[in-house]
């Protein structure tokens, strides 16, 4: 059964403001207007086109073709202003868009210990250690390979040992981490880019003791903050904050290096960040995890990391997009 008619035009930037004006008057939902993207450089999340779709949606009820009527009258006298394309009727199947768009999303194996799964449902394999998130609005869903690139290395950082994830932060250091130079030390964890917290929330599930997460995007740090309850990690082990590599070396967070980095973010961005600091994060004997590079993207890079005094000791690839593994030869920072 169908119970709305979709319409819609495909207008200039120009003209979109006047025909969403008039769809409102007939729309009781609202009208939503489209932007079509285009690239400009590796950095651009997307520059507007000039071209915008507008659609509105008309109830089908007993006064449906009175309404279009009236809908196409005022668009042709808009028309009489300046030519428009003829708009487009489409009947549209009622049924729950907020539970439909979750049955895209199932559980997904990743490496040999763990599977992410979405936050409403329950794991299909007790014998991996599951990671809940709920995309929200924020990146890493689990889904993209430059997340699963990641996650793999994690996991092979951490190594066989079972995991002590304990929610109430009392999780010994793992034999792995003690056993690489590191006296004891705590196995924080600093995930600049946080996104979704789906790193650090599996880095907490494998063995690290504490995580500190920051993002440019205030929503990013809300949906790691939820992210993070669902999946019973408690607040004192998963910091959270506004910032980048700048804040975490002025001491905003109160650490000022880990023994794991991770940075899941645009090439471009990376080899910035490099001269922000980033090398100066990891901790004697630790290691920086990249993803978010193309394959062609891999020298820059590595080149920039090793004039930072890092080197390159394992790469993955899936497709296109490549991670790595790097590790420092000089002595950084210590936690203070």
């Amino acid at each position: 059964m169908t119970s709305w008619l979709q319409v819609s035009l495909t207008v200039s930037g120009e003209q979109a403001e006047a025909i969403v004006e008039v769809l409102a008057r007939f729309a009781p939902g609202g009208v939503a207007t489209e932007h079509g993207v285009r690239f400009i450089s590796p950095e651009d999340e997307g520059t507007p086109l000039e071209v915008v779709t507008v659609r509105a949606h008309l109830p089908m009820d007993d006064k449906l073709e009175e309404t279009r009527q009236k809908l196409e009258e005022s668009l042709y006298c808009l028309g009489m202003i300046q030519p428009l394309p003829a708009p487009v009727f489409e009947p549209i199947a009622d049924q729950n868009w907020m539970e439909a768009w979750k049955q895209h999303y199932k559980p997904i194996p990743v490496g040999k210990r763990l599977i992410i799964v979405p936050a409403w449902l329950d794991s299909p394999d007790a014998s991996r250690i599951a990671i809940k998130i709920d995309p929200g609005m924020a990146f890493g869903t689990g889904t993209h390979p430059t997340t699963q690139l990641c996650l793999k290395l994690i996991e092979g950082f951490f190594g066989d040992q079972p995991s002590t994830f304990d929610p109430s932060g009392a999780s010994p250091v793992p034999a792995a981490l003690a056993q690489a130079g590191q006296a004891f030390q705590p196995s924080t964890v600093i995930d600049v880019g946080c996104g979704s917290g789906i790193l650090s929330i599996a880095a907490l599930k494998l063995g690290a003791t504490s995580a500190l997460g920051m993002d440019i995007d205030e929503a990013a740090v809300k949906a790691s903050r939820e992210n993070a309850e669902v999946n019973g990690i408690a607040a004192a082990q998963f910091t959270l904050g506004v910032g980048s590599v700048a804040e975490v070396l002025a001491g905003r967070f109160g650490v000022w290096s880990a023994l794991l980095v991770l940075a899941n973010i645009l090439a471009p961005v990376i080899i910035r960040l490099f001269d922000d600091g980033l090398a100066d994060l990891v901790a004697p004997g630790g290691a920086l995890i990249l993803s978010g590079i193309l394959e062609e993207q891999v020298g820059p890079v590595v080149s920039v990391a090793q004039a930072h005094r890092m080197k390159l000791v394992e790469k993955r690839q899936m497709g296109d997009w490549v991670a790595m593994r790097l590790e420092c030869w000089h002595v950084g920072r210590l936690e203070r």
